[in-house]
């Protein structure tokens, strides 16, 4: 699946919820799937800055692909790193570095957001794009 179908496919789950409250729902679901990542992850180097809650990322270039780990302590923010985790991971450096974040608008996750939590989302996609920009550097 492409980054844009997988981004289509949580728009299309997101339209069949009621509320924010069903959304917000969702969205902490999805976080309890995550794997969390092992304690020698959680490092400085990984945490993003910007999140008022802790959230780590973590990434490998494996086969030409990028592939993300993450986790938080908190329980939004980590179904947030679910979903961009579920689209971003197993693509090129450059399909992600060609892709857009259009779908939280279509979601409309941001305004749901409180700015603080808004600012650190921005923080979490500017994250994943980093790492396709320096593992594609790398190459």
């Amino acid at each position: 699946m492409t980054i844009k179908e997988k981004q289509q496919e949580l728009v299309d789950e997101f339209a069949f919820l009621g509320d924010w409250e069903d959304k917000y729902e969702y969205i902490i679901d999805l976080g309890k799937s995550l794997k969390p990542i092992s304690d020698d992850k959680k490092t400085d180097e990984n945490l993003i800055k910007g999140c008022q809650s802790k959230v780590w990322i973590d990434a490998r270039f494996e086969d030409g692909k990028l592939f993300f780990d993450a986790d938080s302590d908190g329980i939004l923010p980590k179904g947030i790193m679910s979903m961009l985790v579920s689209i971003y991971s197993g693509h090129s450096t450059q399909e992600i570095m060609d892709s857009d974040f259009d779908f939280i608008s279509e979601i409309g996750l941001q305004e749901f957001l409180s700015p603080s939590r808004a600012n650190g989302l921005m923080a979490m996609t500017k994250q994943i794009k980093f790492y396709a920009v320096a593992y594609q550097l790398k190459k």
